[in-house]
């Protein structure tokens, strides 16, 4: 057995324990590495049986680079072909929530409900829950909570997962009295569009314990010292819905977002827009990092 041989054998089998404990804990990280692994090991196992069969006189190292970014460029058409599926279709880029009164806001798993648990022992109490209907089988739920003084609100977002499992990811926002707000958050979507420039985002889709994100967002605030002001009491249903219409309009004037009536020609995302979506989604694919806002 070769060298290259032991290389591409040893390899392999860090896929197999990769993707298997990606299917176990269907964490960010071990996403990442499954997917550099895959890149890597079929860009040598090519380029080997290229060399071995003789299907090509070229140096192995040249047939493993040229398969590299063979792959790149695969993926690359996937990926465009579902940002402009998307684009077309009727899933809403900016769902507008509503309230959820079906008693299926919180999965009763043991895992959810220590989460639930932690927030209640952190002085965090339960104001609404609401959804989101991405179509009519598809539906993002949500639960928001709120700290005793009003500072920081919590959004608990369950996102339906493979195998019948659901995701959590959380966002957690602080409002100043300037009216700006201060949101940090650990969503592993791809955004790519524009924020207010009132609005400042910390996106840290790697840290999937709440209690992590929790201590950086306190962070944020005393080392920007931030002029804190404390939420209404009114539910927050109104406010998310009056977030999403800004976005929506905010992408639109930056060119986002075509115009309406642009849209049933060209889709409702622009040449620009496919493109920031795209670069965020290898970002989060390959790096588990997000464009700067």
């Amino acid at each position: 057995m070769t060298l290259q041989t032991q290389i591409i054998f040893g390899l392999f089998l860090v896929s197999l324990l990769v993707t298997y404990g990606n299917l176990q804990w269907n964490q960010p990280v071990v996403s990442i590495l499954n997917r550099w692994v895959r890149w890597i090991i079929t860009s040598l196992l090519i380029a080997s049986s290229a060399v071995e069969f003789q299907w090509s006189g070229r140096p192995f190292w040249l047939i493993a680079l040229t398969t590299f970014l063979g792959w790149f460029v695969l993926e690359t058409l996937y990926n465009w072909a579902i940002i402009s599926a998307l684009s077309r279709s009727p899933i809403p880029l900016f769902p507008r929530f509503q309230r959820n009164s079906d008693g299926d806001e919180w999965p009763a798993t043991k895992q959810f409900i220590l989460l639930r648990d932690w927030l209640r022992s952190q002085g965090f109490s339960k104001l609404q829950s609401v959804k989101a209907s991405l179509d009519d089988t598809v539906a993002i739920r949500s639960s928001i909570y709120q700290n005793e003084d009003r500072t920081i609100r919590c959004q608990v977002m369950f996102f339906p997962g493979r195998s019948a499992r659901m995701s959590v990811s959380y966002v957690l926002s602080t409002q100043t009295k300037e009216g700006e707000l201060v949101i940090t958050d650990n969503v592993c979507l791809p955004f790519g569009g524009y924020y207010p420039d009132t609005w400042f985002i910390e996106r840290k889709p790697l840290y999937r314990s709440l209690c992590r994100l929790m201590k950086f967002h306190r962070r944020r605030i005393q080392r920007d010292a931030v002029n804190v002001e404390a939420w209404d009491e009114d539910e927050p249903l109104e406010e998310l819905n009056r977030q999403q219409r800004t976005l929506e309009q905010i992408n639109m004037q930056h060119g986002f977002l075509n115009r309406p009536e642009y849209q049933e020609e060209h889709g409702r995302i622009t040449g620009e827009g496919r493109y920031r979506l795209w670069k965020e989604i290898w970002l989060l694919n390959y790096f588990g990092s997000t464009v700067q806002y």
